[in-house]
């Protein structure tokens, strides 16, 4: 079939719902990692039912068009990108949460439904769905389901796949797979929702998912520690877990993202030393249980050497204190352009990772500035360049893969959460090894033989 008769076919199912103005579609040929090569798409679909998903899968399998799926855009790994001639698969328009049962804590949603949407949804029923990255406000369902998305949250409840009981899901030959289940327990078979969960559109398209909830938690309270050096807030972390406290929020702040968000805010974050690490926790457990858990959590950082420690029970003196880590990126992004990494590292190693990008930023003379989820050592290294200056952008590059080889030497894994997309091939390829690598190729060849979905994602044929 020629490319003309696939848009004819395409325009026949699904009318408007085809885009194919240059300026439109560019917009939707790539996520937001600079790094991650983009290709041109010849049409960008936008289907507003599952029917539509599986025809337009059908009609590009059919003429050997490559279907990249994609939500709202906000990855960080370029695994949405497009690549030349595809038809990219924008699952936005299916955006119903068809159903929320209290009874059971499950909500079942299509793709295209925004992250805050669904938190806001089921929390008039007293529920809760824990996953929240740091875009919750417009990152959709179905790319958290892709990406196996994290958040904040996720020292105490988990990531994506933790709150998954079922998904259906389109398949290249434009079959309609459902896995899972609604009830709590249940092992019969192959568990082919959590290898579709995280499987960054190379598998299948999500139309829909059954999703856990847990009761809403009580309004969280808030601690703030300062540190003068990254080992003395490491020795704390480590402490706080050794000691069993589980707080449902616990985020680490290096100098390099205290000095720009400090600038940002035009505020001081108290904290004194050159190398001052800061670190945020919240217990959202309520009443005097989380008035002991934070001032155990107290305890331990003042022993650990913290040069200030504050906890406070009021939610809008706590939302003032957290506005410091949420706005990191945009303080980063105030100073240039930025790579932001995804290392992981076993939370005994945090400083390590942190000591070890100052290192890097002085070898490439660039910031780079470490924020992340201190709770399970998910880090997010960002380096900060001038997209404009000649050689910049090729040092940014350096530092993002010594990083990188950072996470890796310390024990670490190259995503905690953004996933490998299109650039993180070769570091995927060294994590998991030849025989892991090639389980992966099997099971891509056996769902997807003609490499119809998202090619050259997460790893090549």
């Amino acid at each position: 079939m020629s490319n003309k008769a696939l848009l004819d076919q395409l325009r026949a199912e699904l009318g408007a719902a085809v885009v194919t103005d240059v300026d439109v579609m560019a917009t939707y040929s790539r996520d937001q990692m600079p790094l991650a090569p983009a290709g041109t798409p010849l049409a960008v679909v936008l289907p507003e039912d599952v029917d539509g998903v599986r025809a337009t899968v059908r009609a590009c399998a059919s003429a050997g068009v490559p279907v990249v799926p994609r939500g709202a855009g906000s990855g960080l790994s370029g695994a949405a990108n497009a690549v030349d001639g595809c038809v990219v698969l924008v699952t936005t328009k299916l955006d119903r949460i068809v159903e929320v049962d209290p009874d059971n804590r499950l909500a079942v949603v299509q793709p295209g439904v925004v992250n805050q949407a669904l938190r806001d949804a089921v929390a008039k029923h007293g529920l809760f769905y824990p996953p929240d990255p740091s875009s919750y406000d417009w990152c959709t369902i179905g790319g958290n389901l892709a990406t196996n998305a994290g958040g904040l949250c996720c020292v105490k409840y988990g990531v994506t796949s933790d709150f998954v009981l079922g998904l259906e899901v389109v398949l290249a030959d434009g079959s309609l797979l459902r896995t899972g289940r609604r009830t709590v327990k249940g092992v019969a078979g192959y568990d082919l929702t959590k290898l579709f969960v995280g499987s960054e559109g190379t598998l299948g398209v999500i139309t829909e998912a059954t999703l856990a909830l847990r009761p809403l938690p009580q309004a969280p309270a808030t601690l703030v520690a300062a540190f003068p050096s990254a080992p003395a807030a490491g020795e704390a972390v480590s402490r706080i877990v050794r000691e069993g406290l589980v707080p449902s929020l616990m985020e680490i702040m290096d100098a390099a993202t205290i000095n720009a968000v400090s600038g940002y805010l035009r505020t001081d974050l108290g904290v004194g030393s050159e190398r001052g690490t800061l670190l945020l926790c919240q217990s959202d457990i309520g009443g005097e249980q989380a008035s002991a858990e934070l001032a155990a959590v107290e305890r331990i950082c003042s022993e650990s050497g913290a040069e200030m420690v504050y906890h406070t029970d009021d939610p809008a003196e706590g939302d003032l204190l957290m506005r410091a880590r949420r706005v990191t990126l945009l303080a980063l992004e105030s100073m240039g352009s930025c790579m932001t990494d995804d290392v992981c590292v076993p939370r005994t190693r945090i400083a390590e990772l942190i000591t070890g990008c100052e290192r890097i930023a002085e070898e490439v003379g660039l910031t780079v500035a470490v924020v992340g989820h201190a709770g399970d050592g998910n880090m997010h290294p960002t380096v900060v360049y001038d997209a404009a200056a000649e050689g910049e952008f090729d040092r940014a590059k350096r530092a993002f893969d010594a990083i990188l080889e950072l996470g890796l030497s310390l024990g670490g894994t190259v995503t905690g959460e953004h996933g490998v997309g299109k650039f993180k091939q070769e570091w995927l390829a060294r994590e998991i090894g030849p025989v892991g690598l090639d389980v992966h190729r099997r099971i891509k060849r056996a769902l997807d033989p003609e490499n119809v979905f998202n090619p050259g994602s997460m790893f090549s044929l």
